[in-house]
């Protein structure tokens, strides 16, 4: 199958390479490091399927003209698919798949690095020892254990960090609408509501996908229910956090620590080399000059075992619809409530 991927960089093409080749699947790919857009769609003229990543843009105009020169599938390579119209999709008969899992492992262990980041301050005591400063005036950091940490999702990855998180002695919290049994069986983990986990939790992490309910769940609202000097990790989606309320939690001290690999408008930063350049994004600006801010590109994920996953998976979902096979990790569009005649 002639297949488009959009969004990539060198590792992209070794890793799907690798999978196509060694799946024996003979998919032709043409890599684009162009994101996609609705003026993009040109560059999958002839493809049969376009395969994409978190930052393109896959609405309802995109579809459209993609379904218009033939395209027929779209490939996630990525869990969330929040970036695409599925209703959109379905009307336009073009199939939605996506990696429904990869190593788990990969961003559960960015997480506790980047506790820890901002909790000892490697990257300063980094600096200061590369200029002859050995000094450990401010410095100062907090032992984890006996730290309450609360975890918003608490499904694969959630899971992971909770059990990571019970190892340096820490208490446990969750919430999840859909609570997962292995959760409550980590040490003295329980579930609270929302207001209790944001109110009792010295460490919050933030691990549920976005949809329409939880967007901008971290609000003014909910920060002001968070204890003093809380630390706030977020390696989800950028938009589950209301990056401007975030800016004033940090001026007022609720929100002592504030670590992102995500970021609300990162399609416009993130992923891309930007040191030539003046970034026109004040927000992102400010919130870089903080001190106890810690921001990383969308990386958690970036490891040889997730990699791996994501290849192998991206290509199986293509040779699975190529076959007429049933679609494992299918996108279903939203089921429409209507009223009762």
């Amino acid at each position: 199958m002639k297949v488009a991927v959009f969004s990539t960089e060198p590792y992209d093409h070794d890793f799907l390479d690798a999978a196509n080749a060694a799946t024996n699947a003979n998919h032709e790919l043409i890599f684009h490091q162009t994101r996609l857009e609705p003026k993009t769609t040109t560059l999958a003229a002839g493809c049969s399927a376009i395969c994409v990543f978190i930052n393109d843009d896959v609405g309802s105009e995109t579809l459209k003209i993609l379904a218009n020169q033939g395209v027929r599938l779209v490939v996630l390579r990525s869990t969330g698919f929040n970036n695409v119209d599925m209703e959109t999709a379905a009307e336009v008969d073009i199939k939605v798949v996506r990696v429904s899992v990869y190593s788990p492992y990969s961003v559960a262990e960015f997480v506790v690095g980047m506790i820890q980041m901002l909790n000892r301050k490697f990257y300063k005591a980094y600096n200061r020892v590369r200029d002859d400063n050995f000094s450990l005036n401010g410095l100062l950091g907090f032992d984890l254990h006996g730290c309450t940490v609360g975890i918003v999702g608490t499904g694969k990855i959630g899971i992971i960090v909770a059990q990571i998180m019970h190892g340096f002695g820490c208490h446990l919290l969750g919430y999840d609408l859909y609570p997962n049994p292995k959760f409550t069986k980590i040490g003295d983990a329980g579930y609270v509501d929302l207001p209790g986990l944001l109110g009792n939790s010295d460490i919050i992490s933030l691990h549920c996908p976005l949809t329409p309910e939880n967007h901008h769940l971290i609000n003014a609202k909910t920060i002001a229910q968070m204890k003093p000097g809380v630390m706030l990790i977020n390696t989800s989606r950028g938009q589950l956090i209301d990056t401007k309320a975030a800016i004033e939690g940090i001026k007022s001290g609720v929100i002592g620590y504030f670590g992102i690999d995500v970021y609300e408008q990162e399609e416009n930063i993130l992923f891309k080399d930007l040191s030539d350049s003046i970034i026109q994004d004040d927000t992102f600006q400010l919130l870089k000059s903080f001190p106890n801010v810690l921001i990383t590109s969308h990386q958690a994920f970036f490891t040889r075992e997730a990699l791996h996953d994501i290849a192998t998976t991206t290509i199986h979902n293509i040779t699975d619809f190529e076959q007429g096979n049933p679609l494992r990790n299918e996108v279903k569009p939203p089921e429409k409530v209507t009223a009762n005649a």
